[in-house]
């Protein structure tokens, strides 16, 4: 009796499966999954990119406006000699 029972269940198994398939479900089904799947790693792209941001705006706050490296900095402006009519209304 037992056996027969095991026989009836796989072949309802058996059945189920062929109609899921018919009808398309394991297509629609893959179809949701991709389309999750597209979302949240457009959701991530997202996150990471804001997450980036906000880091970089936090990195700002805490060291300050960036300083101009040595290398980068102009030399001050050399002093010119005066002129004969400034050196003339200089007194000493």
């Amino acid at each position: 009796m037992q056996t027969l029972t095991l026989i009836i269940a796989l072949a309802a198994l058996v059945i189920a499966v062929i109609a899921l398939y018919r009808t398309g479900a394991i297509g629609t089904l893959r179809e949701r999954m991709d389309r999750i799947s597209a979302k949240t790693e457009g959701a991530a792209k997202t996150t990471r990119a804001a997450a980036a941001d906000a880091l970089g705006r936090v990195e700002q706050l805490i060291r300050g406006k960036e300083k101009v490296a040595p290398e980068e900095k102009q030399p001050p402006p050399a002093k010119r000699a005066p002129t004969e009519k400034e050196s003339a209304t200089v007194k000493h």
